[in-house]
């Protein structure tokens, strides 16, 4: 079970960036934003800051949870990526609604992000000097 919780974190961050991509594209058929615009209406903007600000995120994300399941952390390392998605999916449903309460959802994915990262740097660390 352990080894596949690394996938289910993987597929947990797929299904967050479809979830961004899914409510910029309702904000923008919504608020009446044609394409190319990225901008128009404040419900859009923040659909579209959520969407790119999470982009963002996994992109430091997917690189750190690989590091700790690589370097003998699987299961902490997947625990601290659930963290992370949950703080994301947090972060984006209090931004939608309002930006200023987006920091509780900021604070834990980052504490996950954090934890992911410390893991895989001693996890490297220890095998580089095994040798």
């Amino acid at each position: 079970m352990i080894q596949h919780l690394p996938a289910v974190v993987v597929l947990l961050t797929i299904l967050l960036q479809v979830g961004t991509v899914w409510a910029t594209g309702k904000a923008r058929e919504k608020y009446g934003i044609k394409a190319p615009a990225i901008s128009g209406h404040p419900g859009f903007d923040r659909a579209w800051r959520v969407q790119m600000n999470t982009l963002e995120s996994t992109v430091i994300f997917l690189p750190t949870l690989w590091l700790a399941v690589q370097y003998g952390f699987a299961l902490w390392g997947s625990v601290a990526g659930l963290v992370w998605v949950f703080g994301r999916v947090w972060y984006a449903v209090a931004y939608l609604k309002d930006p200023a309460k987006r920091g509780p959802g900021f604070m834990v994915a980052s504490a996950g992000w954090a934890v992911m990262l410390v893991l895989g740097v001693i996890g490297l660390f220890r095998a580089l000097l095994a040798g």
